[in-house]
Formats: structure tokens, sequence, C-alpha cells
């Protein structure tokens, strides 16, 4: 096979099949993971290397052959044809080698791609869900019985009811405190004479799942809302490092759009493109001797951003890992309140949403942002197409 035949084959399967890039742009499968992309990654890198591996030994039987023929050749020009056939032979084994780093590192360049561009629309889904958890106004008004309209009317109540000579009002700010709040009214329900025993019990009546609910659930609510928030700020975190690593990752191609652009423009075809003259180019270089030093140039400089994108991984990994704890808390901390079934009828709506939010946020920390499953044979076989178990 020719190599002008070799290369357009594989600038073909490339970018049509392989590796998901279509005539407009890389297109991912919806449904496809960075673990089934990880799958191709492997079989792609061991079928190239079991190509090389076909040729080389059909090389190495030729060049055998050669030699065998060298020792007995006797006639001068039979042995100058010899000679020059084994310096090709020689030759091609060279090329073959740079050839087989260079598609290696293709595979390694486009499935870096396509595994950015899906962990970047998982950090986008995780941004939306931390946001839409829990706002701050959601638990105030869960966890603060100043915004349980019984409770209200029960401070009305008392503020109209109380001893205008001993009693005494709460300033705003000690007003909206949760717990200086539910010192006063009880403090004041109880040591009001103008209201019978009867009235008092009644008024408690209709305030104590409430009063219950919130002092008992305020700390675990608070609690939910900063760790959320925490998580957020980390995945902003995260998402940087993602665009950072886009950046070093197209710099060797010379594509200079940001990967948030990148994607609302849905301007993966510029990529490619970028990324073809490039391979033309590589390749172009590696056929020449002469210039095989700027060959293994250029293929560092896509090996390089591979690196970082595995290191990437491992951080990523750590975040989700971090996340799914920190919602498995959150679940037995909602779960911890014990009275749920007496106080059902006073317990907010936004109670039970958030409980169902948190088990829904479990599930997807177990299936759409899990973590990227990588140990070290697989590791050993996207960087260097082997198996230990080979």
């Amino acid at each position: 096979m020719s190599y002008f035949t070799k290369y357009v084959i594989f600038i073909m399967v490339v970018f049509k099949t392989a590796y998901g890039f279509s005539d407009t742009g890389p297109e991912l499968n919806n449904n496809q993971d960075i673990d089934a992309v990880l799958q191709e990654w492997v079989a792609e890198t061991k079928a190239v290397c079991s190509y090389y591996s076909t040729q080389n030994r059909i090389l190495y039987t030729k060049l055998h052959q050669i030699q065998e023929q060298l020792k007995n050749a006797k006639n001068l020009e039979h042995q100058v044809t010899l000679l020059i056939a084994k310096d090709q032979i020689t030759e091609d084994l060279k090329f073959n080698k740079l050839s087989e780093v260079s598609d290696i590192s293709k595979i390694r360049y486009l499935k870096g791609l396509q595994i950015i561009k899906i962990l970047y629309e998982k950090n986008l889904s995780l941004d939306h869900h931390f946001a839409s958890v829990a706002t701050f106004n959601e638990i105030n008004n869960i966890s603060n019985p100043n915004h349980y309209p019984e409770f209200l009317q029960l401070k009305e109540n008392l503020n109209s009811n109380q001893d205008k000579k001993t009693g005494f009002d709460l300033s705003s700010i000690l007003g909206s405190n949760i717990y200086t709040s539910v010192v006063y009214s009880i403090v004041s329900l109880f040591s009001n004479t103008n209201v019978s025993k009867s009235e008092k019990n009644a008024d408690m009546k209709e305030v104590e799942c409430i009063l219950d609910f919130t002092l008992r659930m305020h700390n675990e609510l608070n609690t939910i809302y900063f760790e959320t928030a925490f998580l957020q700020k980390s995945n902003d975190n995260i998402m940087l490092e993602l665009e950072q690593l886009f950046v070093d990752f197209t710099k060797p191609i010379k594509y200079n759009m940001p990967l948030k652009e990148c994607r609302n423009t849905d301007d993966w075809d510029s990529v490619r493109e970028y990324l073809n003259q490039y391979l033309l180019e590589m390749d172009k270089v590696i056929g020449d001797s002469g210039q095989r030093f700027k060959a293994h140039k250029m293929q560092i400089n896509l090996e390089f951003p591979i690196d970082r994108l595995l290191q990437f991984i491992t951080q990523y990994n750590a975040f989700i890992d971090q996340g799914s704890k920190f919602y498995e808390k959150f679940g037995i901390m909602l779960d911890s309140y014990e009275n749920e079934q007496q106080c059902a009828t006073k317990i907010p709506l936004e109670y039970n949403k958030l409980k169902e939010n948190i088990s829904i946020s479990i599930e997807k920390f177990n299936t759409a942002y899990k973590p990227v499953e990588i140990n070290g044979s697989k590791m050993k076989e996207i960087l260097y197409g082997i198996n230990e178990y080979d």
C-alpha cells in the first residue's frame, strides 16, 4: 500500500467513522459516554499497533532473507543490489516507527477532543444542577418560622394582647432571628395573663410542628445550602481548568477560539480544518528524512496536552466522588427529622421537593456525572497500546 493511499484511508476513517467527525465538524453521539470513548481509544490504538506489527514482520522477514543472500553473494553487482535493498528496508522500518507514533498521536488527540466536549457538557449540567437545587431564599423560607403564616399570626396576636406596661417589642433585627423570635414568642405566650390556658394550648398546638421542624432542621438546611454553594464554586474551578485544557489542546493546531465560544457557535468544523492542516503537515515531514526532528517535535506538541487531559480526568473524578458523598450526607440529614409523619400537614412542600431533588442528585452522581473509569491497565493501553495480559 502506497503512503498516499494509506494516508487518504486514515483521514477518511478518522474524520467520518472512528472519531465521530462528520462533514460539518465533530459530532458526538448523545448516548456516548467517556468510558465508551476510552474503550474505542484503546481498541483503535491496539489496531494501529497490530497493523504496523504485521507490516514490520514482513519487512523483517525480507531483511533476514537479504542478509542470508548476502552471505552467499559472489557477484559485486549483486551484493550492491542487496545492500541497497537492505538499506531501503531499514529506512522503511524507521518510517513505520515514526508513522505508528504519528497515527497513535492522532487517535489520542481526536479522542481527547471528544472527551473534552463530553466533560464540558457534564460540567455545564452540574453548574445548572447546583444552581437549581436550593437557593438561599428557599432555604430561609423553609427553615425560619417567621416565614410561616401560622407563626406570624401568633406573633401578631401576642403583640395585640400583651401588657403594654410590662411587655416589650423585639427590634427588627432580633425579630427576624429564628432563635430570639421563637423564645420571645413562647415566653410572651405563657406569661400573658390576658389569655386563658386553653387559648394558649390552642395557639401552641397551631405552631408546635412549625417550631419543632424549623428549630431541628435549621442548621441542617443551612449546611445543605452552604455546602452546595461550595460544590458550585468547586465546579466553577473545574470549568476554568477544562477551558484552559482546551486552550492547551488546540494551541498546537493554532485554533484560538475559547471552548465556551466554540461550543456556543458550534465551531467544531473549524477545529477539524485546523487539525486537518496540522496532520497534513506532520505526515509530510514524516515522509522527508531530512525533517524527522520537526516531525518528532510536532508529535510531542500533540502528545503533551493528552497527558494533561488524563491528569484532568483524575481531578474530575475526585470532584465527582466528593459531590456524591456530600449529597449522600444531605439525604441522611433531610431524613433525620423524626417527627415528619406527625407534622406532615405543616411541613412545607419545598422540603419534600428538596428531598426529592437530593435523591435524584445522588442518582445523577452515580450515572450522568459518574467518575471516568480508567485504571492502570487501561492507562497503559491508552498511552502505549499494550495490555499487560496480552
